[in-house]
């Protein structure tokens, strides 16, 4: 996308993006934690909680890279 349609480059919309959908993702997999707990599915529910820590760590990772490059 043409930085002239978002006001920011591309790079920068990109890291942005990707941040915006690790939050957002890790906020679902909270209700899918439950969701396993109340099935009585901690396996799985531990599955989710290692995909949603490695989502809050992409989002960590994009903020740091964000904050390069408002230099």
């Amino acid at each position: 996308m043409p930085a002239g349609q978002t006001g920011f480059d591309d790079l920068t919309f990109d890291l942005i993006s990707v941040q915006y959908h690790s939050l957002k993702a890790g906020h679902d997999y909270g209700q899918y934690v439950r969701d396993a707990r109340n099935a009585g599915r901690d396996d799985i529910a531990e599955f989710f909680e290692q995909v949603m820590n490695q989502d809050s760590e992409r989002a960590a990772r994009c903020h740091e890279f964000l904050r390069g490059i408002e230099g």
